[in-house]
């Protein structure tokens, strides 16, 4: 352990203020869910059927949204690429509390098309402000933040919400997050090195690599590429050509090890959701959902300590073991019996959580280059929210069918077996390739 790294890391100021503008700006998102939920119910009078289709119609647009917004800010730096999400968030979060839920669902998913892309910009700035052990006390800290918020900001989105504040709440959300936004336009964090091209030179190396392709040689397609050329005539063979290889030099950064990191976030992302519905699921069976805060308040304490001491560590540990702990140890909290044997058996599972985020996202900063790594950063982004959305669905149908202790056994059973067969695989292709 080397602890002194948080106190190396935290006298560069730029990261200090990155991480403050960070969890700040994330308050607001953590408390829309609970407000959205509970407008949905309280102030419109649908169902909670209606608000998870809310709920899931606004991750879809996070899910498609991310990547493209991460491609944005390699392409055209920080503060173009967030003037249409400063002006979607406040604009549409303005206008959801007074419309009817007919019209609500896309309004939402626009919302979520167009999120403030917080989390990658975040990542992605830390990745080029500090690098070695520091990188991973920083991934370390920022989730830290990221617990702490969400100790806050449901909190404070049911108390407005419960007071019957829920549109002036969620009107808040939009004028907030807009705030941030512009804060962090005007920080305008670094997201690439100094050393590396600037969006414009980017673009430019983009457009050459284009026109490049398009003069390629139809002949030089293989087979069936050469063959449609061929019926297309040599203006559409060379587009065919230059397409195909526009898509191979987009994704040249998508390799195998990557694919690995965006299946161990999506598997934390179902075991966190999974674990959030089953709580809710366990404690309301028996009648005591009054006292969810006293399982959560241990379940993300135990998550700050796990990662200050991950970022503390001299080594890093791989994303798929981490996964691994954390779901096997999620099973036994369908055993509890009461509240506080359930906050107690949440501790286990949560000192891992926060090392697996951050470890998994340390992982794709060391493996992607800076001139793609916002849209890596998007797409791991993606992986995650992918996983929350299937995460709660299936933990409610084992809960509906079996009991709660079904949803904790089989969202942790589903985070076992994906890494078990992760880690398979992984070392089948090292000793292929030692072969």
């Amino acid at each position: 352990m080397n602890f002194a790294l948080y106190k190396e890391m935290l006298s560069i100021r730029p990261v200090r203020r990155l991480l403050l503008v960070g969890m700040i700006a994330r308050i607001p998102h953590s408390a829309a869910g609970v407000l959205l939920t509970l407008h949905i119910v309280l102030t419109l009078g649908e169902g909670y059927a209606a608000a998870g289709a809310a709920a899931a119609v606004m991750t879809i647009g996070i899910a498609l949204g991310a990547p493209w917004r991460g491609r944005r800010v390699d392409m055209v730096g920080l503060r173009k690429a967030l003037i249409p999400s400063v002006v979607s968030e406040a604009v549409i979060w303005s206008i959801v509390p007074h419309v009817p839920y007919a019209w609500l669902l896309p309004l939402v998913f626009v919302g979520g098309l167009f999120t403030l892309p917080i989390f990658s910009v975040i990542r992605q700035s830390l990745g080029v402000l500090v690098d070695g052990e520091q990188r991973r006390s920083a991934f370390a800290l920022d989730s830290i933040a990221t617990e702490l918020v969400f100790m806050i900001g449901p909190a404070i989105g049911a108390v407005v919400a419960t007071s019957g504040f829920s549109a002036i709440g969620l009107s808040a959300v939009g004028i907030s997050v807009c705030v941030a936004g512009l804060f962090l336009m005007w920080f305008n964090p670094p997201t690439r090195s100094e050393a590396s091209c600037t969006p414009e030179e980017t673009a430019a190396r983009a457009a050459a690599d284009l026109a490049a392709a398009e003069a390629a040689m139809v002949a030089s397609a293989p087979g069936h590429v050469q063959e449609a050329a061929s019926e297309m005539g040599p203006a559409g063979g060379s587009r065919a050509a230059a397409l195909k290889s526009r898509v191979a030099r987009n994704f040249t950064w998508f390799t195998v090890s990557v694919a690995a990191l965006f299946a161990v976030a999506a598997g934390a992302g179902m075991v966190l959701s999974g674990s959030d519905v089953s709580i809710v699921g366990l404690l309301e069976r028996g009648g005591h959902e009054n006292e969810i805060g006293i399982v959560f308040f241990f379940w993300c304490a135990a998550s700050v300590v796990g990662g200050i001491i991950y970022g503390g560590m001299k080594r890093q540990v791989s994303p798929m073991v981490l996964l691994l702990g954390m779901a096997a140890l999620t099973i036994p909290m369908g055993f509890a019996q009461d509240t506080w044997s359930l906050a107690f058996l949440s501790i286990l599972p949560g000192l891992l959580c926060a090392p697996v985020l951050s470890a998994s996202s340390e992982k794709v900063a060391d493996l992607v280059d800076e001139d793609r790594r916002g849209e890596a950063m998007g797409w791991y982004g993606s992986a995650l929210t992918a996983g929350v959305a299937l995460g709660a669905p299936l933990a409610g149908v084992f809960i509906d069918t079996v009991g709660p202790s079904g949803g904790f056994a089989a969202i942790g059973s589903a985070g076992v077996v994906l890494c078990a067969a992760g880690l398979v695989l992984m070392s089948l292709r090292r000793r292929a390739a030692r072969v």
